[in-house]
């Protein structure tokens, strides 16, 4: 396992990170979450990503305990906070910024959060009352650094611009093959304030394994199958999308990987992201995905990528 700096903290983080959004606390039986946290340590996977809202505080619970007998220095632990939690607890107030944090801590089992993320925008509340809230949680020892999630660029920038506040250090956006948005406006301004991505979805919601086959019924036990986990997928399901995918499969096989490794591999060559978030259902999809770290594609095979996708990038994207 390769690690990479964490923006402009001290933070080193795992190429690959075990992400818990529809697994963990709720979609995955305990045993086999249980069984997919000890294999991302085994294989060297020191960065955890939550969030509050994932499982309604479920997969925070879950990883306090699973995470309980592990010494506190040898991962790193992400949450986040924006969406509701209850018809009045959402957002991103002083108010919920205060509470959230110490409701996630007393989930987690932990003193503090290696980083704090806020997993959307909240156009409803002053960005100074944000960020001088936050800035108050790393002060007061509950997070060592901030990220946000989605924002969009002028948002960024605005946050940036303000007087003595904690900076960001990184940024959580949807980023794969298939949705290479950030790529725009997201990544170079980020680049430039040293601010590195955390991605998610870089497997397409499981799209990119190549499991997913044009004309055919998910099989049971994909999360394409399991309505817990497979309603997300939607905009990944279209017919072109799956052929398209599939003309990568001799890309893979030509290099000896499987169609994940191919995807994450993918995603690791921009220098500007510093972990690939992966959920997992089973220990050995960790171990596979953890693989791809180290991997390194030559400018060949991302021309053999392209053109294998073709436009679906650019259709998804409009």
């Amino acid at each position: 396992m390769r690690f990479r700096q964490l923006g402009s903290s001290d933070l080193h983080v795992s190429e690959i990170s075990l992400g818990s959004w529809l697994t963990y606390g709720g979609g995955v039986a305990a045993d086999q979450a249980e069984a997919c946290v000890a294999k991302a340590f085994e294989v060297g996977i020191n960065f955890v990503d939550t969030a509050n809202v994932y499982a309604r505080g479920g997969a925070e619970e879950f990883l306090g305990k699973v995470l309980a007998g592990r010494p506190r220095d040898s991962y790193v632990l992400a949450t986040k906070l924006f969406f509701p939690m209850s018809q009045t607890d959402k957002g991103l107030s002083r108010e919920q910024v205060f509470k959230q944090i110490d409701a996630s801590l007393a989930r987690l089992r932990t003193d503090y959060v290696d980083l704090y993320q806020c997993h959307r925008y909240d156009f409803d509340t002053p960005l100074e009352e944000t960020m001088a809230a936050l800035t108050e949680v790393v002060q007061m020892g509950k997070a060592r650094y901030l990220g946000f999630s989605e924002w969009p660029t002028d948002r960024i920038r605005a946050a940036l611009e303000l007087p003595n506040v904690e900076k960001f250090v990184s940024s959580q956006p949807q980023y794969s093959m298939l949705w290479r948005d950030p790529e725009r406006e997201v990544i170079p301004l980020c680049r430039e304030h040293g601010i590195s991505q955390i991605v998610w979805s870089p497997l397409a919601q499981g799209v990119l394994t190549g499991k997913y086959s044009p004309g055919e019924r998910p099989a049971e036990g994909t999360r394409a199958a399991s309505t817990e986990m497979g309603w997300a997928m939607d905009r990944f399901r279209d017919d072109e999308v799956l052929e398209a995918v599939q003309r990568l499969r001799p890309i893979s096989d030509g290099l000896g990987i499987t169609m994940s490794q191919l995807a994450l591999a993918w995603v690791l060559r921009e220098p500007n992201v510093a972990s690939a978030i992966v959920g997992a259902s089973r220990p050995e999809q960790v171990e596979e995905n953890a693989a791809a770290s180290g991997i390194e594609l030559d400018a060949a095979t991302l021309r053999a990528i392209d053109d294998a996708l073709g436009d679906v990038p650019e259709r998804l994207a409009a």
